[in-house]
């Protein structure tokens, strides 16, 4: 078995950023992000998601003192539903805060859009949704299986009190089905995700037309030359944090997982430096506060 994304693979690694963004963010293939979601939330028939609208996936603060949200992929249902869709390599500190913060800019940005016929803004919200696809369990020592786990504003009694912001998070180490234990559409989005770059062609269970076409977006002998170098870059960023990981917790040592976690994201912000990237594109790129791009810029003056 190949390790995450080599020369053996035919296809792309689906945790890479730019596997990601190739696959769920981009306009032509938004087809694949919406059936998707539609597996996901278990829309069918006049409530599906029919299309969507691809936002500033930066989202600023009130002022320069405050922090930032950069989301990978930041979209709009024609019904104005709004879905921030993140993929999570890693378990972080306070992981369902991040979750939540994230979620304030998608909705206070809507009650900054002025009058509307001469009225007030009436606080009417559009839901919201964050979807979280995550390569870690966020509770190792909770024992169930649940692999989609959908988090609402409930009261007291167990009962919806909005239907406006919505947290939906899939924990993909608890997926373990194969090719012939897949049941439905959900499972087989989830098989994709968890195995493409182990495949060496279209698994014969993935009938549906839409699997065709993310077998032939994913498949890097089709890529041009600077997709192929793009992509290429991108894994190797993702082989040495994979391989940091691996060693951080094989060693079990918190110093250890510090130290290296600090010494790949230097080399990676150096790297980027010297292709002449700026520290925002920097940290967008590498998924950090430009804050700590900051730090380890002037930290190397």
């Amino acid at each position: 078995m190949c390790i995450p994304g080599t020369a053996m693979s035919r296809y792309i690694n689906f945790y890479t950023d730019f596997a990601f963004k190739k696959i769920f963010g981009t306009e032509e293939n938004k087809d694949l992000l919406i059936s998707f979601l539609n597996a996901l939330l278990d829309l069918k028939g006049d409530g599906e998601i029919k299309d969507l609208t691809y936002l500033n996936s930066e989202n600023l603060g009130e002022d320069i003192r405050e922090r930032r949200a950069i989301y990978d992929v930041y979209c709009q249902t024609k019904g104005g539903d709004l879905f921030i869709v993140e993929m999570q390599k890693a378990k972080q500190d306070h992981f369902q805060d991040r979750s939540i913060y994230y979620s304030s800019f998608a909705i206070r940005e809507q009650g900054q859009k002025g009058k509307k016929d001469n009225m007030p803004w009436d606080y009417c919200l559009s839901p919201v949704y964050v979807v979280g696809i995550l390569n870690f369990e966020m509770d190792e020592t909770n024992r169930s299986d649940r692999v989609i786990s959908k988090v609402k504003l409930k009261d007291e009694d167990n009962k919806d009190f909005s239907d406006k912001l919505n947290f939906i998070f899939v924990e993909m180490p608890k997926f373990r089905k194969t090719e012939a234990e897949l049941e439905t559409f959900m499972d087989k989005w989830l098989y994709v995700i968890k195995n493409l770059y182990r495949l060496q062609d279209k698994p014969a269970a993935l009938t549906e037309g839409i699997f065709k076409k993310l077998f032939e977006v994913a498949e890097i002998a089709a890529f041009s030359k600077n997709e192929r170098y793009d992509y290429e870059e991108n894994l190797k960023n993702y082989l040495d944090w994979f391989n940091v990981m691996r060693t951080v917790k094989n060693e079990g040592r918190a110093e250890g997982r510090a130290e290296g976690e600090l010494a790949l994201l230097t080399k990676q912000v150096l790297a980027k430096k010297e292709k002449g990237k700026t520290a925002s594109e920097i940290a967008e790129m590498l998924e950090v506060d430009i804050e700590v791009v900051d730090e380890i810029l002037n930290g190397l003056k």
